[in-house]
C-alpha cells in the first residue's frame, strides 16, 4: 500500500470511500466518497469540514412534534455517545452556533425526483456551525436516524459529523418486517429491540403474527379460554421430525395480555412504526378450536397443534363462528389503532366445509358454487365488519381465491403471480414472495449455515429484488404500495436463532423498501453495510457473521499455486483454517497474509475458514475448493 493511499483511508474513517488512480502514482487521486447510510437517501451532497456535536451543543425544536423527537434522539445519544444535549424550545438566534435544530415541516423537500410519500420525507443539512433538520414528524424522525448512523458506533466525547446537505423521502409507504410468534413466542423485550433495529432502518410496519394452530398469542377479555387453553400445546416437533412425527415431550406456551399489547404498541408508535396484527381466518385455527370447539364444522375435541403444517379442522361459516370473530377483532381493533387487519386467509382446507351440512347450506342459500367461493364469501362478510369499525383488511394471496374482497388489500408471498392479479383488479399489494423476503431460508449453503428453515436466500439476492413487476402498466404499478420480509419460527425457538436469520438481510430489505430502484447498487450497499456491523453488535444482535470476501466457493485454476488474500467485513474479527480437512476452531492456525496453496493434478485444495467476531461468537464454517484442471477442461 502506498503512503498515497493509506493518508486517503485515514480521512475516510467512518464513511466509504473509493479510490482510482489514472497515470502516475503521484498524480492527485480522484475519490467518490458515499456515506455509510443504510438505507442510501435519494440525494447527498458533501460538503468541506465538519461539525462537532458534543454535550455543549444545544438542541432547538420549535413545536410538540419535534420536542418528541428530541427526547428519542437524546435516548439514543445517551445509550451511544454516552451524553445529552440541552433542548429550548424556540429556534436559534443569529448569535446562536453549535446548534442541533429540529423544524416540523411538512412540505420540506424540494430537491426529490418523486414527490410520494412526503410525510416520512426529510432535508438535512449539516455545516461546521449547526445541523438543521426539517420534515414532518416522521420525516424528522428519519432525518434522526441518518444522523444517528453518521455518529461512532462506541462511546466518544465528540462525534465529528461531515457536513452534508441530504434531501430523502422513501419509494414505498409500506416497509414492512413480519415476525411469527404463534410457533415460537419472544419476550416484550426482544420485539422493543426488533423494533429499535427496523426504525434504525427506516422500515414502518409491523406484522405481527399473532395466531396459529400451534398457539393463539393475544390475551381476549370475552373468550378467556383462548388463552387458558389456546395459548399452550403439550410439546412441540422434535428437530425435523415433522413426518413421521416425534415430539419433544416439553409443555410449550405463553400469550401477551393486553397491557403488553398496549405498550408495544405506544413503543412503535413512538418510532412511527405501525403494528398490524394478524389474527389468521378461516384457517390456521386450531389453537381456537381447541378452548371453543363449537365453532368447528366437526365436534371435536381438538388439542392445540403439535406439529408444523396445514391442518384441516377450521371456522365453520356458522353464526356463531361470526359472532365470536366479530367481538375478537373488536377488541384487537380497540388495541391496535393502525389502518390495517390482518386476517391471513392463506392455506384454507376445504375438506371440513365439504362434508359440512352447514357448510353446503349456506352455500345453497348465498349462491355459491364452490368452497373457494365460500372462503371469498366468509372474507368479503368479515371485510364488512372490519370496514364499519374504520379498518381495512389485507390477507394473503389466497384471499383471491373465489373472488377478492371489495376493499381488500393482497399480500403476495406464492411469487408475484397473485400480487399482479390484484394490481390489475385495482388493488392495493404488498409485495412478499418466499423467492425474496422468507428470512427462515438459510443465508448460504445448507452446511455452512447455523439455523434454517430450508432452502437459501442470499443477503445479495434479497437486495436485487425490485417489489414493482415490470409487466405492470404505469396505473398497475400504483397498486405496488410496499414491500415486506417474514420469519416464521417453526425451528427457530430461541431468541438469537432469529436475529441470526434477520441481521443483517434486514438491512438490505430495508433499502430495497426505500431507495429508488435507480439509486441501489450492490457493491455499494456491501461496502456501507461493513460500517454497520459494529453497530449491530453494539446492539447486541447475534447476526450472522458474513463469508470472508476473497473465498469463492470454488476455483478452477490451471496454475500450479493459488492464493487467497481473504478480508472479513467485520472490523477486529479473527480468522482460522485449515487445509487439511479438519474442521477449524480457535486453536487452528490464524490468518494474517495471503494464504499460497498448492495445487497438484487430480486433487482438490480445501481451505476451511471460521470467523470469530469482536463479541466472542463464531461463524458457520465456510469452505472453498481450489480444483486443478487441464487447459480447456473446466
Amino acid at each position: 500500500m502506498s503512503y498515497q493511499v493509506l493518508a486517503v483511508l485515514t480521512l475516510c474513517s467512518g464513511i466509504f470511500c473509493t479510490n482510482s488512480f489514472a497515470g502516475q502514482v503521484e498524480k492527485p487521486a480522484e475519490k467518490t466518497v458515499e456515506l455509510a447510510l443504510i438505507p442510501k437517501p435519494a440525494h447527498q451532497q458533501l460538503g468541506q469540514g465538519s461539525f462537532s456535536l458534543s454535550g455543549k451543543t444545544r438542541l432547538f425544536v420549535n413545536d410538540a412534534a419535534a420536542l418528541s423527537n428530541a427526547g428519542l434522539l437524546n435516548d439514543k445519544l445517551e445509550q451511544t455517545l454516552g451524553f445529552r444535549l440541552a433542548v429550548l424550545q424556540r429556534l436559534p438566534g443569529k448569535a446562536d452556533s453549535n446548534y442541533l435544530l429540529l423544524t416540523t415541516e411538512p412540505d420540506a423537500l424540494n430537491k426529490v425526483d418523486h414527490k410520494q410519500n412526503l410525510d416520512e420525507a426529510y432535508a438535512l443539512d449539516i455545516n461546521p456551525h449547526s445541523i438543521e433538520l426539517k420534515g414532518a414528524a416522521a420525516g424528522q424522525f428519519y432525518g434522526m436516524q441518518t444522523l444517528l448512523q453518521m455518529m461512532p458506533a462506541k462511546t466518544s466525547p465528540v462525534a465529528h459529523l461531515r457536513t452534508v446537505s441530504i434531501a430523502d423521502t422513501p419509494r414505498f409507504s409500506w416497509r414492512g418486517m413480519h415476525l411469527d410468534v404463534g410457533r415460537h413466542m419472544v419476550s416484550v423485550e426482544f420485539i422493543k429491540k426488533f423494533l429499535d433495529q427496523m426504525a434504525f432502518y427506516k422500515m414502518n410496519t409491523f406484522h405481527w403474527h399473532l395466531t396459529e394452530d400451534q398457539g393463539w398469542r393475544i390475551e381476549i377479555k370475552a373468550y378467556p379460554k383462548l388463552t387458558e387453553v389456546g395459548a399452550w400445546r403439550k410439546e412441540s416437533t422434535l428437530k425435523r421430525h415433522v413426518e413421521p412425527y416425534i415430539g419433544d415431550g416439553k409443555p410449550y406456551g405463553g400469550f401477551y395480555t393486553q397491557e403488553q399489547i398496549k405498550e408495544i404498541v405506544a413503543y412503535a408508535t413512538a418510532r412511527h412504526i405501525t403494528v398490524v396484527p394478524e389474527i389468521e381466518l378461516p384457517g390456521h385455527a386450531q389453537a381456537a378450536l381447541a378452548a371453543y370447539p363449537e365453532l368447528a364444522c366437526t365436534p371435536g375435541p381438538f388439542e392445540v397443534a403439535t406439529n408444523w403444517g396445514i391442518f384441516e379442522d377450521i371456522f365453520c361459516p356458522s353464526e356463531a363462528t361470526f359472532g365470536f370473530l366479530e367481538n375478537v377483532l373488536t377488541e384487537i381493533m380497540a388495541l391496535f389503532p393502525g389502518q390495517y387487519l390482518h386476517i391471513g386467509g392463506d392455506e384454507v382446507p376445504k375438506v371440513r366445509w365439504k362434508k359440512s351440512a352447514l357448510a353446503q347450506e349456506v352455500m345453497r342459500r348465498e349462491g355459491l358454487k364452490n368452497e373457494e367461493e365460500l372462503q371469498s364469501w366468509f372474507i368479503r362478510r368479515i371485510e364488512k365488519f372490519i370496514n364499519s369499525k374504520g379498518k381495512r383488511l389485507i390477507g394473503w394471496d389466497e384471499i383471491l381465491e373465489g373472488g377478492l374482497a371489495p376493499d381488500a388489500t393482497v399480500m403476495s408471498w406464492r411469487g408475484e403471480d397473485g400480487g399482479i392479479a390484484a394490481a390489475r383488479q385495482g388493488h392495493d399489494v404488498i409485495m412478499s414472495p418466499t423467492s425474496h423476503c422468507y428470512f427462515d431460508a438459510g443465508q448460504g449453503p445448507k452446511e455452512q449455515e447455523s439455523w434454517e428453515l430450508g432452502g437459501e436466500l442470499s443477503i445479495e439476492k434479497v437486495y436485487a429484488y425490485n417489489p414493482v413487476p415490470a409487466v405492470l402498466n404505469g396505473e398497475e404499478q400504483r397498486h405496488i404500495k410496499g414491500v415486506q420480509a417474514n420469519i416464521w419460527t417453526e425451528y427457530l425457538s430461541k431468541p438469537e436463532m432469529i436475529e441470526y436469520m434477520v441481521y443483517p438481510r434486514l438491512l438490505a430489505m430495508a433499502e430495497v423498501a426505500w431507495t429508488a430502484q435507480q439509486g441501489k447498487e450492490y457493491t455499494s450497499f456491501e461496502k456501507r453495510l461493513e460500517a454497520h456491523y459494529p453497530r449491530l453488535q453494539q446492539a447486541r444482535l447475534a447476526y450472522r457473521i458474513p463469508r470472508p470476501s476473497g473465498l469463492p466457493a470454488q476455483v478452477n485454476t490451471t496454475d500450479k499455486t493459488y492464493a487467497l488474500t481473504l478480508h472479513s467485513p467485520v472490523a477486529g474479527s479473527k480468522m482460522y483454517y485449515t487445509v487439511d480437512g479438519t474442521v477449524p476452531d480457535t486453536s487452528s492456525a490464524r490468518y494474517l497474509r495471503p494464504l499460497v496453496l498448492a495445487v497438484k493434478p487430480g486433487q482438490d485444495s480445501v481451505v476451511q475458514v471460521l470467523t470469530l467476531s469482536p463479541d466472542g461468537r463464531h461463524s458457520a464454517v465456510q469452505r472453498s475448493v481450489i480444483r486443478s484442471t487441464s487447459a480447456g477442461q473446466k
